[in-house]
Formats: structure tokens, C-alpha cells, sequence
């Protein structure tokens, strides 16, 4: 039985960047816990997040600070569905300079193959993430904050995934 793979989305630097790359970012405010934050998002994001997952057979996942937040004031704003969230911790603390999220991605995956689009990650994820028991294939990609998401990231992420996998 083929197991079905992962997409994990972080929110800041991938889905807003932190400076306008293109026009076709728009501003938005959203309320979370008392504060008001200005974010940029691409409304295309979640048409290109949506056609990745569907054409890999893959599950879309939030990955993100922002926690559930992200299916109240990100996921409307561009066009996806509430979305399954891993549980991060706040605690900074790593075992081996790992970033924080990385340690709760790595109790929610359980086996299953997953694309990680972050800002954040480096070397110490990758090796805490190989080092992990229930940690399997995985495909790391990094972000630049200052644009965001783009084409080039998603057909990196297509072909991993289409590779591992199994499908186009």
C-alpha cells in the first residue's frame, strides 16, 4: 500500500516574504492573540500548493508558528482549505543547533515520505531529521525570506516527490 506523502508549509519568509517580490503580493492585517500583523501573501500560492499536492497524491500540512492561526487568517486569504497543523514548540533550546519546529516535525511525520518548504532550515535539521527514529525520505527546501515561494521551489518539490513517490 503506498503511503501518502507530505507537504509541510511554513508561513513567515515562505508564504510572506519579508518584502514585496512581485505585484502580485498584497497586503493583508491579521489579529492573532491581541496583535496585528501586517503579512504579504500571493493569493496564487494556494492554487500552486493546491495543484502540487493533488497532482503527488501528497497531504498539505501547516508547519508553522502560527499554529492554527494559519487556517483562520493565511489559508482564507489565498485560496486553501483548513489544513492539518503540526504542533511546534516555542522553546529555542535545540539538541544539535536544529531549529525549533524541527523536533515536532519529526514526532508527526511517522514514516511518511515529506517536502519541507521553510526559511529556516540547515544542516543540523537535515542531520536531526536523519538521525530521527520514524523519520523516512525527506526533501528539505530552503526559502529566501526577502521572496518568498516560487515556480522553482514547487518543480523541485514535484520532482522529489514524483520521484519518491512513484508518480508524475
Amino acid at each position: 500500500m503506498r503511503v501518502r506523502p507530505l507537504i509541510l508549509v511554513d508561513v513567515d519568509g515562505v508564504l510572506n516574504p519579508s518584502r514585496r517580490s512581485s505585484l502580485h503580493y498584497r497586503r493583508h492585517l491579521c489579529a492573532v492573540g491581541g496583535q496585528v500583523y501586517k503579512v504579504l501573501l500571493d493569493r496564487r500560492h494556494g492554487a500552486r500548493l493546491s495543484s502540487l499536492a493533488r497532482d503527488t497524491e501528497a497531504e498539505l500540512v501547516w508547519a508553522t508558528t502560527w499554529e492554527e492561526h494559519a487556517n483562520v487568517e493565511i489559508a482564507p486569504r489565498i485560496g486553501l482549505p483548513r489544513l492539518p497543523v503540526i504542533t511546534v514548540t516555542t522553546d529555542p533550546t535545540s539538541r544539535a543547533g536544529e531549529n525549533f519546529k524541527t523536533r515536532g516535525v519529526a514526532d508527526y511525520v511517522d514514516g511518511r515520505p515529506f517536502v519541507w518548504f521553510d526559511d529556516s532550515l540547515g544542516a543540523a535539521d537535515h542531520e536531526y531529521l536523519r538521525a530521527h527514529e520514524g523519520v523516512g525520505d525527506f526533501l528539505l527546501v530552503d526559502v529566501d525570506p526577502r521572496y518568498g515561494l516560487t515556480e522553482d521551489h514547487l518543480a523541485q518539490a514535484r520532482e522529489w516527490l514524483g520521484r519518491t513517490a512513484g508518480t508524475a
